[in-house]
């Protein structure tokens, strides 16, 4: 049977209340879920605020949150007055974030695949690097520098080190095998700089960028890359390396995660004993966002197949959180009106969307009196959640809410009907 929910996997300032109901930010989260619907994000600000700092502290060469794992414009406007600077992956990551009102200096501009379009709105809005990833972005870059008169950008070259990570395969970057970067032991990397220092460059190289990939707990991993790549460094002599991002966090109760400050210090005293000298940023994102939200759902139908197992269905589902579905991740789920309860009812937590793999929790366990219309809880889904919903079966994407000091403030609103049809030219 288990036990309760952990206190470690829920976000920083989270309490049970004298009801038994779960508040986070001191915001009974059982309201939330009445005021402003299901499924619904809510997201400790303390908390996101508490990694921003760790991070700036860790890596006080420069800590860019990396937006993929959650962006709206009320975390760009947090992480950067935390101190952080962004990373951007694409046109629309870059635009929200300079209509937030980070400078475009702060930005760090990513992607395997740049087209000239977004390397272009790079270009004119004065980003402060860009991580070139391919011989033919350099091939766009001259265009647009050469061609077109374009600033010329401070750019890094992305590295694979040839280091595989500890983790499942979709997130792991680092290996010689992968669509990130230019290969060390290939020496595309040392042809890339080449290209870059010579006559005619369209860029100015001022640092290394590598990332071995996601959701990576063995640390040795990270010193390994680094191993891997010091003479590499040493020979381009470059003033700034930037590690990328990847550290794991802790979904369910086996888990165990470090926190940032002692991934920093091992970063920081592999560097020294390799005698690397360069200026060291990294790019959290995963373990800013992840633990700060939980997602809240509403049980819709309980089904006993006799001698098989229960699926309870939820409003949500695949698009709110399709990370089960992708990568087989797991999480642990609870009833915020009983946050402290035992959960020795085990059952296989499902959404609504028409695919038999739409499984949020494949075992789950919840308080024996779980019933229909019930609130569901699963923490440690902050980040890829929201990140990568999508509108399959015509449904929309949930409410974003932000909670702190006793005060609750909707930052993004539920899609509505119109929204979905909004892009479709022949409705009518």
């Amino acid at each position: 049977m288990a036990g309760p929910i952990p206190q470690r996997l829920l976000p920083d300032t989270a309490t049970i209340a004298a009801d038994g109901h779960l508040h986070i930010g001191g915001v009974d989260t059982v309201e939330l879920a009445e005021l402003y619907g299901t499924p619904l994000f809510v997201y400790d600000e303390q908390h996101l605020r508490n990694r921003c700092r760790a991070a700036v502290d860790a890596f006080p060469g420069g800590a860019y949150y990396a937006t993929k794992a959650f962006l709206c414009g009320a975390m760009a406007r947090l992480a950067h007055r935390e101190g952080m600077r962004l990373d951007v992956a694409s046109g629309g990551e870059l635009a929200l974030a300079l209509r937030s009102g980070v400078p475009a200096a702060d930005l760090l501009f990513h992607g395997n695949n740049k087209s000239t379009a977004e390397l272009r709105e790079a270009l004119d809005a004065g980003v402060g690097r860009i991580v070139i990833d391919s011989f033919d972005e350099l091939d766009r870059l001259d265009r647009l520098v050469h061609g077109e008169g374009r600033p010329k950008p401070r750019v890094l070259i992305r590295v694979t080190p040839g280091v595989k990570a500890h983790t499942h395969e979709y997130v792991s970057t680092g290996q010689e095998d992968s669509k990130f970067g230019f290969g060390l032991r290939s020496g595309a990397a040392d042809a890339a700089i080449e290209r870059l220092r010579g006559t005619g460059s369209p860029a100015t190289l001022i640092g290394l960028h590598m990332h071995i990939g996601s959701q990576v707990f063995v640390a040795q991993n990270f010193a390994r890359a680094m191993e891997a790549i010091a003479e590499f460094v040493k020979r381009a002599d470059l003033p700034e390396m930037n590690i990328g991002g990847g550290l794991g966090v802790a979904y369910v109760e086996r888990e165990e995660s470090e926190p940032i400050s002692a991934w920093g210090e091992r970063v920081h005293a592999s560097c020294r004993a390799l005698g690397l000298s360069a200026t060291i940023s990294a790019e959290p994102g995963r373990v800013i966002a992840a633990q700060a939200a939980v997602t809240l759902y509403r049980a819709g139908t309980i089904k006993d197949i006799a001698g098989v197992r229960t699926y309870v269905a939820v409003d949500g589902g695949m698009i709110d959180n399709p990370r089960p579905a992708m990568y087989g991740s797991e999480y642990e789920a609870f009833l915020p009106r009983a946050a402290s309860a035992e959960r020795p009812r085990r059952v296989r937590v499902v959404g609504k969307h028409c695919e038999s793999g739409d499984i949020l929790l494949h075992d789950a366990a919840l308080p024996e009196d779980l019933c229909v219309d019930d609130i569901i809880a699963t923490p440690v889904t902050g980040a890829y959640g929201f990140a990568m919903g999508s509108n399959y079966n015509r449904l929309g994407r949930p409410a974003v809410v932000f909670v702190a000091d006793g005060h609750h403030r909707l930052v993004v609103r539920r899609e509505t009907i119109e929204d979905l049809l909004a892009t479709d030219l022949e409705l009518d």
